[in-house]
């Protein structure tokens, strides 16, 4: 079944793409200054903002369908819950030795991508709802 892409739905995808495509920029780019300063390996950072790349251009495009498939949704979902998980997997993990604004960094990170999976499931249930 479709969800028809509500105005909150669509605003909640639009700040995810504004967060992701700066955090991409951000991490990509300024890997060489935020290495050192987060105690962070710079392919890491690298790495994770290469990877929000096709993330951004994958949200933009749903963003402006007017129905999307729920599974769409749902996928959406469950890599940004994916995501938020495999930062604090990481640090918990010891692979990496963060310092503390390094550690702040990733919890904030996580906490955030977190924040957009629960606003999208609230979306995706008033869509649901308005149907």
């Amino acid at each position: 079944m479709p969800v028809t892409m509500t105005k909150y739905l669509r605003t909640v995808l639009y700040a995810d793409i504004l967060f992701s495509a700066a955090g991409a920029l951000l991490m990509a780019a300024g890997a060489p200054f935020l290495s050192p300063l987060l105690g962070l390996p710079s392919t890491l950072l690298v790495g994770a903002g290469l990877v929000l790349v096709p993330w951004v251009l994958g949200l933009g495009v749903v963003v402006r369908r007017r129905h999307v498939p729920r599974i769409v949704m749902v996928d959406i979902l469950a890599i940004n819950f994916l995501w938020c998980a495999a930062c604090l997997g990481l640090l918990a993990s010891g692979a990496i030795t963060p310092d503390g604004l390094g550690i702040a960094f990733v919890v904030a990170q996580a906490l955030v991508v977190a924040l957009f999976g629960v606003l999208q499931a609230i979306g995706l249930r008033e869509a649901a709802a308005a149907a």
